[in-house]
């Protein structure tokens, strides 16, 4: 652990050092972030995951730079360039980008016009007209011309030392930053269409003769413009303004107004326009590139826990269905442990003959299997396949659910389904997934790369290794918030619990399949390869329902059963019956219980569990039903006020299903009456939300979409829905 980096990370985001150095000392231990925020408040000062995980990548950063510092100066030492205030200054660095800044005079590079004339031995005369003295240019560079050297000329005296003046001016770290400073604060962003491509590129077109300021513009319109460059319909610059960007240098550069100054002054418009200007652009725009590639991450990461942590019906016996035209409708049974017990294909929509079977088989289906919900995909044909099984006489009011099918497909061809149902073809293995989906979204979700569950912005033009880094950490995080049944899970859901990974949930299962359920937490270290380290990371994770120890269905970490016992003890009852009886816990003095290890917060958490033992986080579900008779896009009029569901949160508005297999966009300028600076403010997804059709393009195949009680008639451009 580096001191240096506890001390700096303190600072910077405001925590105590002892709070930094401690969680800094749980990573190097192997703690997971679950782990910590859960189970050493005490520690850490109950930093949440949120601080905990800022820290873990400051950490990370750090130990970049500090890897980088150690190659440059490696770097320097074996060319004979590292003095010892080179060396300061590179140790005092304290981002990537001024340390870069320092290295570019020394880094190797291929030959310019500056190492040329340097090669011609035009530098003593760079040096002199730098200084800007009374000395004259000309007179100086005349002692320069050796045509064996290839300088023919006064004049090719002089410009061989302007170019190695420019290459001065480009690489000097003070001019770097405040050219950085220009370009973000005042620079703007243009993009324009290609020529010839207007047609071919239109759904670009918000960006044809597009111009806004670097400072202000949101990540969505910058990853839109860079994605239309991409595909080659857009040309994409970020241009500052070039008088200030000269004025700005000629200040740094030329001191005087002699003829040494003019040559100088000559240098300082060359390096911009031909070196300078280039390179803090393409800097720029990587740097907006990285600020938009955070937040749509940030974005996505939001989303997929809202869709993670979506309320689950819960263990009921499920008939699930994905709807289907030509190939029909793949219908599967599945009892409440989620279990397939039938599967079956109707159709529904090639004759009345079918149609009238289809729905025998469905009521004979329900009666046999007492199926108590139905769910429906939301795919092609899932409302007229909804509608239809709405209008059958079951013997029994049960729930049609339409469900968000994104990603099941990837799930049915996957490797786990594979494994799963071996003898099941991909259409089978579909509506499984849909009907799990509704019972459990976050167990069934798991199984499936996040990418391809539907719910973030741009996530295909981002950093794929920072998307999967966040997206990982969500799916820990609410795997871990939730809780998993250790007698139940599949191996994909208990791969995120704290302290496991692939290899130590394939041993978990398999240890259950050959000696059947565990019957105690105690039980987990009979486990291969799961060692202390892996046991005090995972063990209050992980749920046994109706266990020998009644604390094993709870999130009371086994290292504090000895505290509840003694809880116990001094009451004379049981451990059942204080988590049974409110009136006992009462009588409990948490101060009596405080050791140098375990304090209040922890006892807190501790008597919130006795009360409501391996409570689920999530909200109740409820169920969204979509009006009837609008079921295509061509359905749908402006004025109409519509149930939906919020299927994803971007930067610029909210996407809903209006249960038109085409959602609508609900513009940031319509979420609410009053002003909405993050759309995550106000809605979530899969919140269930009634919103008035403002229009409809058929062309373009879009919804405007409006939540204010008052809908504006007039829309600002949905610059970023491309």
């Amino acid at each position: 652990m580096n001191e240096v980096h506890v001390t700096k990370i303190a600072a910077e985001l405001n925590l105590m050092h002892k709070q930094v150095r401690a969680t800094a000392l749980l990573f190097d231990e192997g703690a997971t972030i679950p782990f910590i925020a859960r189970y050493r408040k005490e520690a850490t000062g109950s930093l949440d995951e949120v601080a905990i995980g800022a820290i873990r990548d400051r950490l990370s950063k750090l130990a970049e730079l500090d890897k980088r510092r150690e190659a440059i100066l490696k770097s320097l030492e074996e060319r004979g360039q590292l003095t010892d205030e080179l060396k300061e200054k590179i140790a005092a660095a304290e981002s990537i980008t001024v340390l870069e800044d320092i290295y570019l005079p020394y880094r190797p590079k291929r030959r310019t016009r500056a190492t040329i004339a340097k090669e011609k031995g035009l530098e003593p005369l760079a040096q002199c007209i730098f200084a800007q003295d009374d000395r004259d240019p000309a007179s100086e560079a005349a002692a320069f011309v050796d045509a064996e050297k290839g300088v023919e000329s006064v004049e090719d005296a002089l410009a061989g030392a302007r170019d190695i003046i420019a290459e001065w001016v480009s690489e000097d770290q003070s001019a770097r930053t405040h050219m950085r400073e220009l370009y973000l604060q005042q620079g703007v962003f243009k993009s324009k269409v290609v020529t010839g491509k207007e047609e071919e590129g239109i759904k670009y077109k918000d960006y044809y003769e597009w111009e806004e300021p670097v400072a202000k513009a949101p990540s969505h319109r910058i990853l839109a413009m860079r994605r239309g460059e991409k595909e080659g319909f857009l040309g994409f610059r970020i241009i500052p303004p070039e008088d200030k960007a000269l004025m700005q240098l000629e200040s740094f550069f030329v001191k005087s107004g002699g003829l040494a100054a003019q040559q100088v002054r000559m240098s300082v418009h060359d390096s911009y326009k031909r070196l300078l200007s280039l390179s803090i652009e393409t800097e720029i725009r990587l740097a907006t590139k990285e600020r938009a590639e955070e937040e749509a991450i940030k974005v996505f990461a939001g989303n997929l826990r809202q869709l993670l942590l979506a309320a689950p019906l819960g263990q009921k016996n499920i008939l699930a269905i994905d709807p289907g035209i030509r190939t029909g409708c793949k219908v599967v049974c599945m009892n409440s442990q989620g279990k397939l017990v039938h599967s079956d294909t109707i159709y529904l929509h090639q004759s009345e003959k079918s149609s009238a079977e289809a729905a025998s088989k469905i009521i004979d289906l329900c009666e046999q299997f007492k199926i108590e919900a139905i769910a429906v995909g939301n795919g092609t044909a899932g409302r007229e396949t909804e509608s239809f099984i709405r209008s059958l006489k079951l013997s029994r009011k049960v729930p049609v659910v339409m469900v968000n099918e994104s990603g099941a497909s990837v799930y049915s061809a996957s490797e786990a389904a594979r494994e799963e149902f071996p003898e099941y073809d991909v259409t089978v293995r579909g509506s499984v997934s849909i009907g799990r989906r509704l019972m459990d979204p976050l167990a069934e979700l798991v199984k499936i790369d996040p990418k391809s569950i539907g719910v973030g912005q741009y996530q295909h033009d981002v950093d794929q290794g920072a998307l999967k880094k966040s997206l990982d950490d969500v799916v820990i995080s609410c795997v871990n918030k939730v809780g998993v049944d250790v007698n139940t899970a599949s191996k994909q859901l208990l791969m995120y619990v704290s302290g496991l990974g692939h290899q130590l949930a394939k041993n978990i299962v398999e240890y259950r399949n050959e000696q059947g359920p565990f019957a105690s937490r105690e039980e987990f270290r009979k486990v291969s390869r799961l060692g202390p380290s892996a046991f005090e990371q995972a063990a209050g994770f992980l749920r046994i329902r109706e266990g020998e120890n009644p604390l094993d269905g709870s999130a009371v970490h086994p290292e504090s059963y000895p505290i509840v016992d003694a809880m116990a003890r001094d009451l004379k009852c049981s451990v059942t019956d204080l988590m049974r009886d409110e009136k006992i816990r009462e009588k409990i003095d948490l101060k009596k219980y405080v050791t140098e290890k375990v304090g209040i917060p922890t006892l807190t958490d501790i008597m919130g569990e006795l009360a409501k033992p391996g409570r689920d986080p999530r909200e109740k579900f409820e169920n969204v039903e979509f009006a009837e008779g609008i079921e295509k896009l061509e359905d749908v009029q402006p004025g109409m006020t519509l149930t939906g569901i919020v299927t994803n949160v971007t930067a610029f508005g909210a996407f809903v299903d209006i249960g038109v297999h085409q959602d609508g966009l609900v513009h940031i300028s319509e979420l609410a009456d009053r002003f909405v600076k993050n759309p995550g403010d106000v809605v979530k997804v899969q919140q269930k939300v009634t919103a008035t059709v403002l229009a409809v393009d058929l062309k373009r195949r879009r919804i405007s979409l409006s939540l204010k009680k008052n809908p504006g008639k007039k829309q600002l451009p949905q610059a970023g829905a491309v």
